[in-house]
């Protein structure tokens, strides 16, 4: 019986190719949004997350000033660098710290010039951020200790001061410092905040300090901590020996902040995670209206088909079998719908994740969810003219005209 009914509602389908395609447009639509919605936000997540997580591993950034941001807030005290050494002495729980300190700069290079980030840090600033080489080297601990004019460029500066060429061992001008590149960073792209991770030329400390900066000021210290190591717990001793180290009093309110990273992305990803649901369960309401318009349709089905219905209960039908007809014919026409807005979604989906450049990351169990909820939209708004078209009375349906 089942399988009668299906191929009756395939036939009906297919003489009117047109209005049912019109009346699955709600559900194709419904579909294919809350997928494509869904699909682009956990790609949004997982870029968030691995853009933070490049930053460097169980990273923390200590600044002055409490302003959370980049750069220090206006009036803040900034560290020296006897402030990291402290911290890499007295907690043992770290992998690396690495002080650092920035200015915009132009660098010249022949006829070319280029404005770019120019920060001065130590060796261990390669182990905290994460940064590889791509080509030469990175400076020395010796190096850095002795303040020689060396640099290590991110590869935007390599583009736009040396285009395809190597860039080891030319000479760049900084204001009146001429340093050698030795190495050229791997390219990381852009950071979640939009900025170019790229577009960053790397001296030793002292150097920028003595020769550039003219000052011993540090305004970033960035530390990197341990594998299984207590991330919170580290975040209080450093909290704790800042205090000491800057003479604040027990009512003192912090002239500092530490950041912890892990926290910025689940706050992120969190927030992505609430979007995403919101725009998807917003998308889900077209999903009804396709509903509303199955129905409709069916009900006009039935007021056409009222002879044929009538003649198939006057010849011994049961009312069940009629309205296992039409419930079909209504479930088909939801679950194509269904099955087209997947395809749809899934071909728009790649093509957008593509253009933002954001990873394909298929929600199988939501794509699954959206075709039985069509399915079910099928089911509920065909039963009202399935349930009509089993209760009519035979003898009023033939006279219908």
């Amino acid at each position: 019986m089942l399988a009668n009914a299906l191929l009756l509602a395939l036939r009906e389908l297919r003489r009117n190719v047109m209005r049912s395609f019109l009346t699955m447009l709600g559900i194709i639509i419904g579909v294919a949004a809350v997928i494509i919605l869904v699909t682009l936000g956990g790609g949004a997540t997982k870029q968030v997350t691995e853009q933070i997580s490049s930053l460097g591993s169980n990273l923390m950034m200590v600044s002055p000033g409490k302003r959370m941001g980049p750069g220090q807030a206006s009036g803040a005290v900034p560290f020296k660098l006897a402030d990291a050494e402290a911290i890499a002495r007295e907690i043992t729980s770290l992998r690396a710290v690495a002080p650092t300190a920035s200015s915009p700069m132009t660098a010249i290079y022949g006829n070319e010039n280029w404005s770019s980030a120019v920060t001065g840090t130590t060796e261990q600033y390669f182990t905290v951020s994460n940064r590889q080489i791509k080509d030469g080297r990175a400076f020395t601990q010796a190096e850095v200790r002795t303040g020689v004019a060396n640099c290590v460029i991110g590869e935007t500066v390599r583009n736009k001061l040396f285009g395809s060429q190597s860039p080891i061992g030319s000479k760049i001008r900084l204001n009146k410092v001429s340093c050698e590149v030795i190495g050229l960073l791997e390219a990381k792209g852009q950071s979640t905040m939009g900025t170019d991770q790229d577009d960053i030329i790397l001296l030793p400390l002292r150097t920028f300090q003595r020769r550039i900066a003219g000052n011993e000021d540090v305004g970033l210290i960035q530390v990197s901590v341990k594998d299984g190591v207590s991330t919170d717990r580290v975040k209080a001793e450093i909290g704790r020996l800042m205090r000491v180290r800057r003479h604040l009093s027990v009512n003192q309110d912090d002239n500092f902040s530490v950041m912890d990273l892990k926290e910025i992305a689940m706050m992120l990803s969190g927030t992505t995670r609430v979007l995403t649901g919101l725009l998807g369960a917003v998308a889900a309401v077209s999903l009804l209206v396709g509903g509303i318009g199955i129905m409709n349709i069916m009900l006009v089905s039935v007021t056409e088909r009222t002879r044929e219905i009538g003649t198939r209960l006057a010849i011994g039908a049961l009312e069940r079998e009629v309205l296992l007809q039409f419930l079909v014919e209504a479930v088909v026409l939801a679950s194509f719908g269904g099955l087209i807005g997947i395809l749809f979604a899934l071909g728009v989906s790649f093509g957008l994740t593509e253009a933002l450049k954001v990873p394909f990351i298929l929600n199988v169990p939501i794509v699954l969810v959206a075709f039985l909820f069509s399915g079910a939209i099928g089911v509920v708004f065909g039963y009202f003219p399935a349930r009509k078209a089993a209760r009519l009375d035979p003898i009023e349906a033939l006279r219908h005209e």
